[in-house]
C-alpha cells in the first residue's frame, strides 16, 4: 500500500495573504461551478433554479433517496453546500444537483450535445497551424471515386 504524507500544516498560523487567496480560489470556484439557489416540490417533480435564472425539472420517481418523503419533507428541502446539493436535515439527506441531473438519460444526452458543439467552435493553436499548412497545399483533398 502507498502512504500518502499530508501537506496541510494545521499548526501554521493563518495569515492575511493566505485568507485573502483561500477567499479568491472560493470565488472563483462559486463563479465556475453549478450554483442552484432554491428547490420546491410540486406535481412529483422537483424544480431547481439557478443564479441565472434557469432551472431543471427533475421526476422524483427516478430518485429512490426521495421514496419515502412525504409533502412536509419535500417542503423542507434546502440547497446547500454553495448551490451544489439539495438537504433535509431531519432525514440527514444531501443529494447531489450534477448527480440528480446525470441520472437522467435525456438531460445528460443534451448536455452531451451542447458539450459537443461547444468544443467543436473551439479553435487551438495546432488546428490553426493544420488548417493553413492544408491551405497551402491547395486545401482539403478531393474525394476519389475508386474505379472497380
Amino acid at each position: 500500500m502507498k502512504t500518502i504524507k499530508a501537506k496541510t500544516l494545521v499548526d501554521q498560523p493563518v495569515t492575511e495573504a493566505a485568507l485573502d487567496e483561500a477567499i479568491e480560489r472560493g470565488q472563483l470556484r462559486q463563479q465556475n461551478g453549478l450554483q442552484a439557489i432554491a428547490v420546491t416540490h410540486g406535481a412529483s417533480r422537483l424544480t431547481v433554479s439557478f443564479e441565472d435564472g434557469s432551472g431543471v425539472l427533475l421526476p422524483v420517481k427516478l430518485y429512490a433517496e426521495f421514496d419515502d418523503f412525504c409533502a412536509e419533507d419535500f417542503a423542507a428541502l434546502t440547497v446547500g453546500f454553495s448551490g451544489t446539493a439539495l438537504c433535509h436535515e431531519g432525514k440527514d439527506l444531501q443529494v447531489s444537483i450534477a448527480g440528480m441531473i446525470s441520472a437522467s438519460k435525456p438531460l445528460m444526452a443534451m448536455a452531451a450535445s451542447v458539450a459537443a458543439s461547444r468544443n467543436g467552435r473551439q479553435s487551438s493553436a495546432a488546428k490553426s497551424a493544420a488548417a493553413r499548412a492544408n491551405g497551402k497545399k491547395g486545401g482539403r483533398p478531393r474525394k476519389v471515386d475508386a474505379v472497380l
